[in-house]
């Protein structure tokens, strides 16, 4: 068990954000958190990088966060929030190399080339990041966040903010691709936000779906994607086309269409 969360709950100002969370999550897993805006999901993120206090308990390989030293917990949990913002004259090398271990500064660093390739960036190796498309900045901000564990041993966490929101479609697929294949080679940990129902569908081996601060239901992508569910958590209305790839497909439909079914999530729900 990489991570383990219990009865998590954030008070920000007084106000309960996130409530009583609940969450296991295996070596080499993708766990995808959807939901609607202000459901709580960046919060959780947060909290889980230790950006924010909360209260209730979270374990990563069966030691509490608070046990870990930062140097320690700097090789075995990395994050991407949603947005990076880069203001300096930083080249695109300069800053996936902050992502790796100081003992190999100054040296020559595979891992810092094969990142930039697999994450199509390499050609963009001696440009300055702040005049780099958004998209582009989002894979060098990925390569990293990847190098800060890619080649580190024990348990590793990859905490990730809606990591694909700025890339085209070619892009989301290249990233995702990149994602899962270290998930499954390395028993990388990933828990992303997404916004992208089909791209969650895609690639996520579980959903989590929050409302309202609240875990709503998770499941595999064919329970959690459902008419009820979408409809209970979104107010949306869709197709659900079960693709031969075995993954379904979220198509939306216009208002002049005809009502969704009706029915209870078939996802595991929390009470």
């Amino acid at each position: 068990m990489t991570l383990r969360v219990n009865d998590l709950s954030v008070l920000l100002g007084g106000v309960t954000i996130v409530r009583e969370i609940n969450l296991m999550l295996e070596a080499g897993e993708i766990v995808m958190l959807l939901g609607p805006n202000g459901a709580g999901k960046s919060t959780l993120l947060k909290a889980l990088s230790g950006e924010l206090p909360f209260q209730g308990q979270v374990a990563m390989a069966g030691r509490e966060l608070a046990d870990w030293a930062p140097s320690q917990l700097a090789r075995h949990r990395a994050v991407m929030p949603q947005k990076v913002d880069v203001n300096f004259p930083l080249t695109v090398e300069e800053v996936v190399a902050m992502g790796r271990p100081r003992t190999s500064r100054g040296k020559p660093d595979t891992i810092i080339d094969r990142l930039m390739t697999e994450l199509d960036i390499a050609h963009l190796r001696y440009r300055m990041v702040p005049g780099l498309s958004g998209g582009e900045q989002q894979r060098v901000q990925l390569a990293r966040v990847l190098g800060q564990i890619l080649d580190a041993s024990g348990p590793r966490l990859l905490l990730l903010d809606e990591c694909t929101s700025a890339l085209d479609p070619s892009h989301q697929q290249l990233v995702m691709e990149v994602i899962q294949r270290l998930a499954k080679e390395q028993g990388i940990t990933v828990l992303a936000i997404v916004h992208d129902l089909n791209l969650a569908a895609q690639f996520a081996d579980r959903l989590v779906v929050m409302q309202a601060g609240r875990c709503f239901c998770e499941g595999g992508a064919h329970d959690v994607l459902t008419h009820s569910v979408l409809k209970a958590v979104y107010g949306y209305r869709a197709r659900i086309i079960s693709l031969p790839e075995g993954y379904p497909l979220v198509v939306p439909l216009g208002s002049g269409s005809a009502q969704m079914a009706s029915g209870n999530p078939s996802c595991r729900q929390a009470s």
